[in-house]
């Protein structure tokens, strides 16, 4: 479909282009990135609109006619499985007089019936009905608008793009990441979904920086050697690596993180240690839940992925992590966390489910905090950016990625 367009007066659109012309190398985003709603329009126009996202795991809707309506930023996207199983995700919008046609926010149904004049249809979109409209009324051009979909190891991506960025490096990345973990045979077992009083970029630049780890996440930073400088855990790697390769696991790492200059979307994967003695990431480092994938055994590392600008994947032997960052309006976004075990798990007897959220819950809370702090901060008139520092070259590449991506049409 295409993503609806933003006007902007000329002035306007000056001002901002004049904003990211000026912005200082090295150094934070200025104040109106955060606050302008202009700048927020053009961040759902330029970047939310243009890039694929993660919506959710296929095992949330594991039967024909199941659907879930999920939102994101101002719009409503109804994902639904047919009969013969494939997956849809569609605007939750009818096509007479523009209701909602879905208004429970998860079920079981055979068709989507609008409550205002009865237009019905199917799972996969299509008009199935629309009552008493005249014998030339078409209603195969009057489906639901459908999204770009994209499954790939159980990860179910939506595009709302009228001509979707090239996801071929994307789906066989995450093949030889979440694909050596199982995730196409996992299930979720808890998700969690956090509000946060922060524009969505002060929330997605604190997630792709660790420089804060060690003062703000004492929990995380006591198992996970990624809060130090990379440099400093090269033999810790090595180890792990050494691990991994002993099971007989090839994991997939690679840097293509780019902007979408040339059609192609963003990832990156890359791998880091556990600390000696630790397996995965729980609070005293023992096991959450049963192997998944292609483990026998566990090999003290972590594998994580960026992917498109909101999507984030954390994985381990014995459990995954899926995040994903929505936005809601210029200073509010919310930060949706998915747990995933194996699908043969069964909790009580392979997982506790408070063992299994407990790390990432803690963090959150962490983060969280510290987002709004900081988006507190920079409503002063006086917030000045300062240097990005070395152990933030994450953040330092997000904020060039976003730049160019908002500068261009």
């Amino acid at each position: 479909m295409l993503a609806p367009e933003s006007f902007y007066h000329s002035a306007s659109q000056d001002r901002i282009d004049r904003l990211v012309a000026a912005h200082k190398p090295g150094h934070a985003l200025e104040r109106p990135f955060y606050m302008d709603p202009d700048i927020y329009e053009r961040d759902l126009e330029r970047v939310f609109y243009r890039h694929w996202h993660c919506l959710a795991h296929e095992s949330v809707i594991p039967n024909p006619g199941d659907f879930e309506v999920f939102k994101l930023a101002s719009e409503a996207v109804i994902l639904s499985r047919a009969k013969d199983g494939s997956i849809h995700a569609m605007l939750n919008l009818c096509r007479h007089r523009g209701a909602e046609v879905c208004t429970k926010p998860k079920g079981n149904a055979k068709a989507f019936v609008c409550p205002y004049h009865a237009w019905t249809y199917g799972n996969d979109g299509a008009l199935r009905a629309a009552r008493l409209m005249p014998k030339d009324f078409r209603r195969e051009e009057h489906g639901l608008k459908k999204l770009h979909v994209r499954t790939v190891e159980g990860l179910v991506f939506i595009s709302f793009a009228k001509q979707p960025l090239d996801f071929s490096e994307v789906e066989n990345l995450l093949h030889a990441t979440a694909g050596q973990y199982g995730w196409g045979q996992a299930k979720v077992a808890h998700r969690e979904m956090y509000s946060i009083n922060a524009n969505w970029k002060l929330a997605v630049e604190n997630y792709v920086e660790c420089y804060h780890c060690g003062p703000a996440h004492p929990e995380y930073s006591q198992t996970h050697a990624l809060e130090q400088p990379l440099h400093m855990i090269e033999e810790l790697n090595a180890r792990m690596e050494a691990r991994t390769c002993a099971l007989g696991i090839d994991i997939g790492a690679g840097d293509h993180w780019q902007t979408s200059k040339n059609g192609r979307e963003a990832i990156h994967a890359f791998r880091y240690a556990l600390y000696d003695g630790v397996k995965t990431g729980s609070k005293d480092g023992s096991a959450l839940s049963t192997l998944m994938g292609r483990f026998s055994d566990f090999d003290g590392g972590v594998t994580s992925v960026h992917l498109g600008g909101t999507t984030f994947l954390v994985c381990y032997a014995d459990h995954g992590m899926i995040y994903r960052f929505i936005p809601r309006s210029v200073d509010v976004c919310e930060m949706e966390l998915i747990w995933l075990v194996d699908a043969k798990a069964d909790e009580g007897r392979d997982y506790d489910l408070e063992k299994l959220t407990w790390l990432w819950k803690v963090t959150t809370d962490e983060d969280k905090a510290i987002i709004e702090h900081t988006a507190r901060g920079v409503r002063s008139h006086f917030y000045e950016p300062g240097p990005i520092a070395p152990m933030e070259q994450n953040e330092l590449r997000y904020i060039n990625w976003y730049l160019d991506e908002v500068s261009r049409p």
